[in-house]
């Protein structure tokens, strides 16, 4: 290899890098079809509500677009992970805001759960093990050997996890005020503008740290060398010890 070629057989291999950490990130966060998942539920109780003020009608919609969107994933044989927690999110939210009466209360649990996930990204992140590595370390095929294998990869997961939790708290600091002060309809259309924006911030940001880290270890890939390293053990065995046995008896 010549002095020329080694910049350009690291480029391609952080070019490949880059490929890889994008199609985790988007396979983690569900992508355009995720995010459409979790915007239209809410989107539409608000439309509805916001033209006839039925709270009844409102969480009906919601909740049977949310269902409409899991038989779809299934039709398609596709993953529903993103779909069910939509069902979930809505369902909790048609709940709460019956039993009150209150329509504000359709958004209510998942405020309660943004604020408990940025307090999550916070907490893990202090403790050492950040959430977000805990998220993506199966994606990666890397599990938790970030942890204590590859430093440079832990501290990005730390920064990425840190840019998750103050995002998401800054998200609760607007939305929560909004929650006491505003009518449902303010809260509403504030809770559909704020969907998206935070969370592709948060997503660009994990990339940027990501791209920059060292590659992840893929400890599978390991784990089939070493079984495969094993078998051709015990296989070089079983041939030695077939031939001890023919030469003893060629001997006698």
């Amino acid at each position: 290899m010549t002095s020329l070629d080694k910049p350009t057989e690291d480029a391609q291999q952080h070019d490949d890098a880059r490929a890889v950490t994008e199609a985790a990130l988007f396979e983690a966060f569900g992508g355009v079809r995720g995010m459409v998942e979790t915007v239209l539920p809410g989107l539409l109780f608000v439309t509805i509500f916001t033209i006839n003020k039925d709270l009844h009608w409102s969480a009906i919609a919601a909740l049977a677009v949310s269902l409409v969107l899991v038989v779809v994933r299934l039709a398609m044989k596709d993953t529903v992970k993103h779909a069910f927690s939509g069902v979930f999110g809505v369902a909790f939210g048609v709940v709460f805001a019956m039993m009150t009466g209150n329509a504000k209360d359709f958004y209510l649990p998942g405020m309660l759960y943004t604020l408990g996930l940025a307090v999550a990204y916070v907490v893990t992140t202090l403790a050492g093990v950040p959430l977000i590595g805990l998220i993506l370390g199966p994606v990666f095929k890397e599990n938790l050997s970030w942890r204590t294998r590859n430093p440079g990869r832990k501290k990005a997961y730390a920064k990425a996890s840190w840019a998750w939790g103050l995002i998401l708290l800054a998200k609760c600091a607007i939305l929560f005020p909004l929650y006491w002060w505003a009518d449902t309809t303010q809260l509403g259309w504030v809770l559909v503008i704020l969907k998206i924006p935070p969370f592709l911030l948060a997503v660009w940001l994990t990339w940027v740290f990501l791209a920059k880290a060292p590659a992840p270890i893929d400890v599978f890939a390991e784990m089939e060398a070493e079984e495969k390293a094993e078998q051709e053990r015990k296989a070089a065995l079983a041939q030695e010890g077939g031939q001890t046995s023919t030469g003893g008896r060629h001997r006698r």
